[in-house]
């Protein structure tokens, strides 16, 4: 029979209570999130063929990628508060059927306005499942150390997710077309939403007060707007409305905060980030996380239009960075153990700058060998700062508010993930614009704009357009990673600060 509610307490979810079993409430969990994280990167190769199938705008292209990240993100927050309330089985199970029926939403759209609102739902649910993963983590193995190893192999499921959304999607849009990135889901929500319902404890704290509205209002409109002004405003040419758009991100999230510090039971305990290593660690994951997001998108791009591969072909070649994070984060418990949490913080965010500067310095034109060692450096860099960032907000919370734990941890990853796409790929995007200057629209708005315009020139000319458009786009990329190597250098400035040496996650130093 499906297990009784329990408190949320000292002592929930231990050994004794749950045996081997826990391990295969990890199981669901970890397949539940390994579709949520695949969703943030599956479309990137297959955006080619939705382009010539949907015929999106280039605005449209970019937000039927990244507004998954940026709904699911901005929606985190409540959500993890939510589950603290109501029970975080009965949330995780609800968002995942939700996500389902997103799927089959999405997949049937006939137009670009019906998958970017697939793409919303998808989002909603993503975001009632992705902190209860977590939380449910935190409570079922109440043992420090085995807690560290399950937030490793969340984290390798996570990243790796991510990571090989790109070769799923490939394979599947190669051979059935680009619905069949959504379809796949369908018959992962209904196993494991059947063994869900069996399997899984439920929790909630009895001692909640009832969800502040108005709070949740202010998280949701802040971090929304937030996201869409640094998205329009990273262009180079943002207008009145996005700079009013962002101002007023602004405003509703320290709206929010003011608020959580006058309420006796807050959505989010904002007190939590005078706690330094735990502001340090929401950090590291947004970094980590906007930087692959950024990557694969881009990399992606580059091999099918740079050097013309096919969605699936493009999709492996992508494949060293999942391998590389799966190992890292396994890794990262142990060497949390013997190195320490800043080390093992410091050094991911250091493989971040050292696989940037490699791809800044890249020769022209650059290689497929050379982004493979790019990319393995970016797997393993990310693995082991996402795990270590991850331990670090879970052990700082107690039980109860393990989801709003999960809440901040999530919220980092899926933000880093949509404003890596916004943010980074907005900047690659007016680069790559001002390298064409001089050509017609179509062709400076993007790389496959200037393939489609190509086709209407002789031969000649085709050839001269595509080769200006490659270099363009190379160029562009190499102006994006001194980007993300000033930003990565920064967060790592900030870790060596904020987080003492001697500093442990419960559990680490046992």
């Amino acid at each position: 029979m499906p297990r009784a509610v329990q408190p949320a307490g000292p002592g929930a979810g231990d050994r004794s209570a749950y045996g081997a079993e826990r391990w295969a409430m990890l199981a669901v969990l970890c397949a539940s999130l390994l579709l949520v994280a695949m969703d943030a990167t599956i479309l990137n190769v297959a955006l080619p063929s939705l382009i010539d199938d949907l015929r999106p705008s280039a605005i449209q292209q970019l937000w039927i990628i990244d507004i998954y990240g940026l709904v699911l993100g901005g929606l985190l927050v409540t959500t993890g508060a939510l589950g603290d309330r109501v029970g975080r089985k009965k949330l995780f199970l609800i968002g995942f059927v939700l996500f389902g029926v997103a799927s089959v939403l999405a997949a049937t759209a006939g137009s670009s306005t019906q998958l970017i609102a697939g793409r919303v739902l998808l989002g909603i649910g993503g975001a009632m499942v992705m902190p209860s993963t977590l939380s449910l983590i935190r409570n079922i193995f109440a043992d420090p150390r085995e807690r560290n190893l399950a937030i490793g192999i969340w984290a390798a499921v996570a990243g790796a997710g991510a990571a090989i959304g790109p070769v799923v999607g490939g394979l599947l849009v190669e051979r059935y077309g680009w619905a069949a990135a959504f379809w796949v889901n369908v018959p992962v929500v209904v196993v494991t939403v059947a063994a869900g319902l069996w399997l899984l404890p439920e929790f909630k704290d009895a001692g909640h007060h009832a969800l502040d509205r108005l709070s949740a209002v202010l998280s949701v409109a802040g971090i929304i707007s937030l996201a869409w002004g640094i998205k329009h405003v990273a262009t180079g040419r943002p207008g009145a409305a996005d700079l009013a758009v962002l101002l007023a991100g602004i405003v509703l999230l320290t709206w929010f905060a003011r608020r959580q510090l006058r309420l006796e039971d807050p959505l989010l305990d904002v007190r939590l980030f005078r706690n330094r290593p735990f502001t340090a660690a929401a950090l590291v994951t947004l970094m980590a996380m906007l930087a692959a997001g950024a990557a694969l998108f881009l990399v992606s791009l580059w091999l099918q239009y740079v050097h013309g591969y096919s969605p699936f072909e493009a999709g492996l070649r992508t494949l060293p960075t999942a391998l590389a994070m799966l190992v890292s984060s396994l890794l990262a418990p142990t060497l949390m153990h013997r190195i320490g949490v800043r080390a093992c913080m410091a050094l991911g965010l250091a493989g971040l700058v050292a696989g940037f500067t490699l791809l800044a310095l890249a020769p022209q034109p650059t290689s497929y060998a050379y982004v493979a060692v790019f990319l393995t450096t970016l797997g393993f860099s990310d693995g082991l700062a996402v795990t270590t960032a991850a331990s670090v907000l879970v052990s700082a919370v107690p039980a109860e508010r393990a989801g709003q734990a999960g809440a901040v941890s999530e919220t980092s990853y899926e933000l880093g993930v949509g404003l890596g796409v916004a943010l980074l790929g907005s900047i690659h995007g007016a680069a790559y614009a001002r390298h064409m200057a001089g050509t017609p629209a179509v062709a400076a708005e993007s790389i496959g704009g200037a393939g489609e315009y190509a086709e209407t020139l002789p031969a000649a000319e085709r050839a001269g357009l595509l080769e200006r458009a490659r270099d363009s786009f190379d160029s562009a990329l190499t102006t994006t990673s001194y980007v993300s190597i000033g930003i990565a250098t920064a967060v790592l400035v900030l870790v060596v600060w904020m987080v003492p040496g001697s500093f442990k996650t419960t559990g680490s130093g046992h």
